[in-house]
């Protein structure tokens, strides 16, 4: 006999309510995560170890200085006001003080599509890509090949597609391309003709500069169009940790201030080897060096937008190998954002890589500890978020397309709880236990806000063992080579027009098929 009673007819409603609703996609005013989401809830250090941080950092800026400096760099630092003796630039306190007072603080990384933007003030949270790998994770194989420029095509083809991947920093090198100008210009090619979000690349030679600024002008249609919206920004390894700057890559770096491209200035010492052993003493000589950095930016030109990249990895001191996955590794990020909120600076660190080889459980929980701390830390830019195996030395397609799962729940942690009349919930409990059917399944709250505030994952299971086993019994690898397979079956939207593309093609040697 068929129950005909207002709570039956109540529950099946709400059953096909709630069905429909889990289809539709939600409005982007309606989503529950998005980019840039303020952070900084998370603060692993006191305000008084921030201090002590930061005036640490001053002295061995006043009294250790650091070597290497182009010939250029040392005259532009002592015309403002630094000392060079035995070869090493000391900054005055007073030096750094005033640079911090005219850094830039607000920069937008442009993309080349304005809806990829990325607002990088106060405590506004963004993941991407990063890590110049050397190798290509095949999961079916369990192997390791050396990367190519198609890899890095479609890795940054996936990206697009991605919806919390939010930039694309080069994250493998392209090692079938064998001259260095070619393989540099290659890099730039590949990433915009597969993204319309943000990029980050580097260059291994200043006169390597001026040709991708020519490509850049091309694709943005002319310098002015460009220098407006700059949507590629250097990767600058400024330094050679400890206290050391990197003679070449600075003379990179000034080449493209002038060229009106953004800049990550990037200290990766390795707590242990060329860093301090401990947490604190590596973030200190991180902060040392990026401030450094930053006196040298803003003496070339005020105020332009550079990333404060503190990036310390850590070792595993048994061994010497690089344990990227560590929870040392995630405390290391978390304070070094919590000293960009000190300075009020835009930053970035290292968080989401995995030392593990492949995509399981170890690079589950890897990923997921560091890059959680980093986004709770109000870290703006969190590089090497997804795909990185193997301690940076391998990248995967499939992890990466994993990841972006990964980080819509890392995304709504950096959300937070919302608590107002609404959320309190008062009336609704109300309404449920005095009149109502005694549960909140299909109730008109759980309905608005079933999209507004709940992330659900593209290929993670959520079914019962029994749904599963009908269903083929569904791995997440397979699921995740199958969903790869038909994004990149799919020409990118990022792919230049073809009379773009035939200029740049006659002007560069391209090496990526048409």
């Amino acid at each position: 006999m068929t129950d005909a009673s207002p709570a039956a007819r109540t529950r099946k409603g709400g059953r096909t309510a709630r069905r429909v609703a889990r289809q539709a996609a939600p409005a982007p005013e309606q989503s529950p995560i998005s980019p840039g989401l303020q952070g900084g809830l998370y603060r692993p250090l006191s305000d008084s170890e921030v201090q002590s941080i930061h005036h640490a950092a001053l002295e061995l800026l006043e009294t250790v200085g650091l070597s290497g400096a182009p010939q250029s760099g040392v005259d532009l630092l002592t015309a403002k006001g630094c000392t060079y003796e035995d070869g090493r630039l000391r900054f005055p306190p007073s030096l750094v003080e005033d640079t911090l007072a005219i850094a830039n603080r607000t920069p937008v990384l442009c993309g080349r599509d304005p809806k990829n933007d990325l607002d990088l003030s106060g405590t506004r949270v963004h993941f991407g890509t990063a890590g110049a790998a050397v190798h290509m994770v095949e999961v079916d194989g369990k192997t390791y090949r050396d990367s190519t420029l198609q890899d890095l095509h479609d890795a940054a083809r996936l990206c697009e597609a991605l919806e919390n991947i939010h930039f694309v920093q080069r994250p493998m090198v392209a090692r079938d391309v064998h001259d260095n100008l070619e393989m540099d210009l290659n890099t730039v090619y590949a990433c915009c003709a597969g993204t319309h979000k943000h990029i980050g690349t580097s260059f291994t030679e200043p006169h390597h500069v001026a040709p991708a600024l020519e490509m850049l002008h091309m694709i943005a249609g002319g310098e002015d169009a460009w220098r407006d919206r700059p949507f590629v920004s250097n990767t600058n390894c400024f330094v050679v940790p400890p206290m050391r700057f990197a003679t070449e890559a600075c003379e990179v770096m000034e080449e493209c201030i002038r060229g009106g491209m953004p800049v990550l200035l990037l200290s990766a010492g390795m707590a242990g080897a060329t860093a301090p052993s401990t947490i604190a003493g590596a973030i200190v000589q991180s902060v040392a060096e990026c401030l450094a950095g930053l006196v040298y930016v803003n003496a070339l030109r005020p105020g332009h937008p550079a990333v404060f990249g503190t990036w310390p990895f850590g070792l595993d001191l048994r061994t010497g190998a690089m344990t990227g996955g560590s929870g040392e590794q995630a405390l290391l990020t978390a304070g070094c954002a919590q000293m960009h909120r000190f300075y009020d600076l835009p930053g970035g660190a290292a968080a989401g890589i995995s030392d593990s080889k492949l995509p399981d459980m170890q690079a589950g929980w890897e990923q997921m500890c560091s890059n959680v701390m980093a986004g709770l830390s109000g870290l703006n830019m969190v590089y090497e978020a997804a795909g990185m195996h193997a301690s940076l030395l391998g990248f995967c397609h499939e992890s990466l397309i994993l990841g972006n799962d990964m980080l819509g729940q890392v995304q709504r942690c950096v959300r937070g709880i919302e608590v107002n009349d609404e959320t309190l919930s008062v009336k609704e409990i109300a309404d449920v236990c005095l009149s109502g059917t005694g549960h909140y399944l299909g109730t008109e709250q759980t309905l608005a806000r079933m999209q507004k505030d709940f992330v659900y994952p593209t290929l993670g299971s959520r079914s019962s063992p029994k749904e599963w086993e009908e269903k083929g019994k569904q791995e997440l690898l397979p699921k995740a080579r199958a969903l790869k397979e038909e994004l990149l079956a799919k020409r990118s939207p990022a792919r230049f027009p073809a009379d773009l593309d035939a200029q740049l093609r006659a002007k560069f040697n391209i090496h990526l098929p048409q």
